[in-house]
């Protein structure tokens, strides 16, 4: 199969299995009350959200610069907020393409080679990963039985469940992949000076070298305090984007902080599936997550799930588009092409 024609099967395979998503998600709703809600939403409140949206590509965008600093380069914070919003953007049109695009969008625009801004952008995830980890606890801890049940039902046990079931036990299958790692790892490093006469493998351990060197950055970072900082600043931003479309709805309006911490942690859940910009996937798990932890009927929740995610949509959809423009014009459509063939090399 043509190049293509595979990506442009993958991009049609994921949007089906969004609409999926949507449709279970919709599946049974009175579409009459959930317009009535639509209808009467205090919409004003989205204006702080999206303000608060647009800050926090800003405050990612200066935190990446602080992790490249150490590789020896100065990238533009302008034109690092530009690829930050185009890996938004490109997430619209295939899941999980947004960061290998931010990469190669800065990496084109700066002259910083690609695979150490991948390992800038491991650590990016390592850490955004460590965060929502940190925030389930104090979730499952802190909130309502009610609240950890669903994370409980919905999320932990699910996966547990289907990685135990492969291979029989849960514990079994990490001492396997550990032991795996690690002689992949002794095998790598004992074998290179045979394996590097190859052109392919000397080109695979120099991207190698770029992304451990990128991961390293953050041990030489000049500014940490600023890092976490910034890093504390843009998780409150994603809180306040979750806390502010409650107050659109007068059933959600009361719910407070705390439930907008429980949505933060289960919606990144659903923005983590496999499809554009958690499609489908952010609707159902939200709206079922405040029906059964909050007894928010589903026409309120999908109400307010619709609120959030689309406005989000939009927004990036037009600022993606005005980025992408901003750094390569008319050609910003081969960038796009030419992140997704990176993704598949």
């Amino acid at each position: 199969m043509k190049k293509g024609l595979k990506q442009t099967f993958q991009a049609v395979l994921f949007l089906a299995l969004a609409v999926l998503l949507l449709w279970l998600s919709f599946r049974g709703i009175d579409f009459r009350d959930l317009w009535t809600v639509l209808r009467t939403a205090h919409y004003w409140w989205l204006v702080p959200a999206i303000i608060v949206s647009l800050l926090s590509f800003l405050i990612r965008a200066r935190r990446w610069t602080l992790l490249i600093e150490p590789l020896g380069y100065k990238a533009s914070l302008t034109n690092a907020y530009h690829a930050v919003v185009t890996g938004y953007f490109a997430n619209i049109i295939f899941p999980r393409l947004g960061e290998v695009t931010k990469c190669a969008a800065l990496g084109k625009k700066e002259k910083i080679p690609f695979d150490r801004l991948v390992g800038t952008m491991l650590v990016e995830r390592t850490i955004d990963i460590l965060t929502v980890l940190v925030l389930l606890g104090l979730t499952l801890v802190a909130g309502s039985s009610v609240t950890g049940s669903f994370l409980s039902e919905n999320v932990i046990t699910p996966a547990e469940a289907k990685l135990s079931s492969s291979a029989g036990s849960l514990t079994a299958i990490i001492l396997v992949l550990v032991a795996l790692v690690i002689l992949a790892i002794v095998l790598w490093f004992r074998l290179r000076p045979k394996l590097s006469a190859k052109p392919l493998f000397a080109r695979v351990y120099t991207f190698t070298d770029g992304i451990i060197d990128g991961l390293k950055s953050i041990a030489r970072l000049k500014r940490r305090w600023e890092f976490i900082l910034l890093t504390v600043l843009l998780w409150i931003s994603y809180l306040l984007m979750s806390f502010f479309p409650l107050l659109c709805l007068d059933a959600t309006s009361d719910l407070g902080p705390g439930a907008a911490i429980f949505i933060l942690v289960i919606g990144s859940f659903g923005m983590a599936a496999p499809v554009q910009s958690g499609l489908g996937a952010y609707h159902w798990i939200v709206s079922r997550g405040l029906l059964v932890a909050y007894a928010i009927p589903l026409e309120e929740g999908l109400a307010y799930a619709t609120l959030t995610h689309e406005s989000q949509f939009l927004l990036i959809a037009l600022t993606g588009a005005i980025s992408l423009y901003a750094l390569f014009g008319k050609k910003g459509g081969k960038v796009l092409s030419s992140a997704v063939a990176e993704k598949e090399s």
